[in-house]
């Protein structure tokens, strides 16, 4: 019996800052060692972090991991563990992992397929390593093994997927069976999306039983350089077993999990599997298609996905965001975040999300833990609990002019007393009249909501703007952006104005979503060291009518009013950008949806509005504010969604809409499946 203790470790790395990423690599060995562990998985890329961009053409990026290489080698006795960086050879890059072996450097695998769709951009940097090839490469006057290698380490065979090796079906862990691998590592980094985990944990299960192998996949862990959040996943599975899953969204440098694999038993298994043939699909985040055998261990793990780590999608973003959040806010050296919080359910979800993240963190790490990652902030430092944390950290301001009411002020001050956040109140009316008699001299003519609407609206929100910087400036906060991905879409917002910040953490989230959200936050919460932790101050909020207030109130103005129903707006949103969807198809779709509760015409001049706006508002998507990636698409125009500045606007398009409209009376008779 060859019983072996294998460890995952997920590392909360940054690109470039190579101090920390080789303390975290350290840390974790030496913990991996003090747990006995013998062989330790680390992440993809974790000596120069995985969203290096661009600097990963300069030449001076290899050699300094080389020279961290070394040093994290010399920490290895006694334990084999890989360490992925990025290597130059024959004037190429490539994404690699090293394998060390007490002290010793055996060899680097590189990745042989790179993901280039959605977020994803490897081959602008890495070339891909051709399958069954093996080369030399010198470093530093001594010669290793590069490319598609196997390690026998005292007759136990090592093999490696890097990533996305392991989700295409050309996967190496085929030709890693056919050479009879005892143990295959998936060094990754995958980013958080809903429910992902869900896929990675039939990734990994799936490959241990299809090639009768222990399994052991790491990722990255937190918000790394600014838009990709990682959940920290990592699984040991052995013969389709899970046998270890990390928790995730974890404050901490890094986690460590544990598993004792028996290699004599995995090779029994394998021996009785009669050369497994590849399925020629892949795995897809977001949905999973699967063959026949693999159902059964896919449904159970649908009904248990408490027991796997899993959380409800709310709870996923709730955690998700905060620990993005506190990331950002300490990789920037930001002393806390400024919201200029108008009382409507963005800036109270991103308000929220804040006081959420001082919990989640105490329930991570600890206060006391969570403080010293924040310790160059030094009021923090002197915060004796998560009430006083909050004060020091979240600075809310309400701008009311004569268009806002009495409902969205004491939303406002509701929840920012629920959490202990700073809240000032200013009326900015002054200025705002300010500005529109400057330009009515200018002119020599009144400006008036009869002829000058959305003009008069925007001053309101671009008046905002100087006061939110300059209270975020005197205590170097992160101002937070507030605008939705509904809005987003159709440039519903006031550029300079409610756009304004340094980061904008739900832009990849829906507005009718969100609403629920809050809706979940206030009542259920989440669930915190056995109790609900739940945001009551969001009870306010929740029982109004979304509303930008910039219109005279007897105006009565709300947001649906002014687009469409959100729920329409989103599934348009889908159907349009995601689903590369005509006007003429998208609205085939839209009224099979909703036929049966709008009249057509009504369906029809939404789906029209959608795509006028949605073109002639490009200019808006490309200035917005970093934001969090978090679904299975995102309208990032710099890390999912390109699209031009300047279009036809869908005018051909909209005229074959139009035909149809024109040319097809009625509505279904019954709703058809899609």
């Amino acid at each position: 019996m060859k019983l072996i203790k294998t460890g995952a470790a997920a590392l909360n790395q940054t690109p470039l800052d190579w101090n920390n990423n080789k303390q975290n690599i350290i840390d974790a060995i030496h913990q991996a060692q003090k747990e006995k562990v013998s062989i330790l998985c680390l992440p993809e890329l974790c000596i120069s972090g995985y969203g290096c961009d661009d600097a990963f053409y300069a030449p001076d990026l290899y050699k300094t991991c080389l020279d961290l290489l070394s040093d994290i080698a010399e920490e290895c006795s006694s334990i084999i563990t890989t360490v992925g960086l990025p290597i130059w050879f024959n004037n190429k890059i490539y994404n690699s992992s090293c394998l060390i072996a007490d002290k010793r450097i055996l060899g680097f695998v590189c990745k042989q397929s790179l993901p280039n769709y959605g977020i994803f951009y490897e081959d602008r940097w890495f070339q891909r390593w051709p399958a069954g090839v093996a080369e030399e490469i010198e470093i530093k006057g001594f010669k290793y093994p590069v490319g598609d290698l196997i390690f026998d380490l005292g007759g136990i065979k090592i093999g490696l997927e890097i990533c996305e090796d392991g989700w295409v079906a050309s996967r190496p862990a085929v030709r890693l069976y056919d050479r009879g691998v005892d143990v295959i590592l998936n060094p990754s980094a995958s980013p958080f999306s809903f429910r992902k985990f869900e896929t990675r944990e039939r990734l990994v299960i799936d490959a241990s039983r299809t090639y009768g192998c222990s399994y052991i996949y790491t990722n990255l862990l937190g918000n790394e350089s600014g838009r990709l959040i990682f959940d920290g996943d990592a699984m040991i599975a052995s013969n389709g077993e899970l046998l270890a899953s990390s928790s995730r969204f974890s404050y901490a440098s890094f986690t460590l999990t544990t598993a004792v694999i028996d290699i004599e038993n995995t090779r029994i298994e394998q021996s009785k599997i009669k050369s497994p043939i590849p399925s020629n699909k892949k795995y897809i985040y977001g949905h999973f298609e699967f063959d026949d055998q693999v159902k059964p261990t896919f449904q159970k793990a649908a009904l248990e996905p408490f027991e796997k780590g899993g959380f409800l999608k709310e709870e996923e973003f709730a955690r998700a965001v905060c620990l993005g959040l506190f990331d950002y806010l300490r990789k920037s050296r930001s002393a806390g975040f400024t919201i200029s919080l108008s009382g409507g359910a963005d800036s109270c979800a991103c308000t929220a999300l804040c006081g959420l993240m001082i919990r989640l963190g105490d329930e991570s790490i600890g206060l006391e833990n969570f403080k010293k990652k924040l310790d160059y902030i030094p009021a923090v430092a002197a915060s004796k609990n998560e009430s006083e944390l909050a004060a020091n950290l979240i600075t809310t301001i309400y701008q009311g002019t004569e268009n806002s009411s009495s409902d969205t002020l004491n939303s406002a001050k509701s929840l920012a007393d629920s959490i202990g956040a700073r809240f000032y109140s200013i009326n900015i009316n002054p200025l705002v009249e300010s500005y529109t008699q400057l330009i009515e001299g200018a002119l020599g003519t009144e400006l008036t909501w009869q002829k000058n609407d959305i003009a008069l609206q925007n001053i309101q929100a671009r008046v905002r703007a100087p006061g939110v910087w300059l209270l975020a400036n005197l205590s170097n906060h992160l101002l937070l952006a507030t605008s939705n991905r509904s809005e987003v879409a159709v440039g519903y917002c006031t550029m300079d104005g409610d756009t304004a910040g340094s980061i904008s953490p739900i832009a990849g989230i829906n507005k009718s979503w969100l609403r629920t959200w809050l809706i979940w936050l206030e009542k259920t919460g989440c669930e915190v060291k056995g109790k609900h932790i739940r945001i009551e101050g969001l009870n306010k909020v929740n029982q109004l009518a979304p509303t930008a207030e910039l219109r005279p109130l007897d105006k009565k103005q709300t947001d649906e009013a002014d687009l469409m129903p959100y729920e329409v707006l989103n599934d348009i949103e889908k159907l349009a950008v995601k689903d590369k969807k005509s006007p003429k198809d998208s609205f085939i779709h839209i009224e099979v949806l909703y036929g049966e509760r709008f009249e057509r015409e009504q369906l029809y001049l939404w789906v029209t509005r959608f795509f006028r706006l949605w073109s002639r508002n490009q200019w808006k998507r490309e200035r917005y504010a970093p934001g969090f990636h978090l679904d299975d698409h995102n309208l990032d125009p710099r890390s999912w969604c390109r699209f031009p500045i300047l279009s036809g606007g869908y005018d051909l398009e909209l005229q074959q809409l139009k035909d149809y409209f024109e040319g097809h009376e009625g509505k279904p008779k019954k709703r058809i499946g899609f």
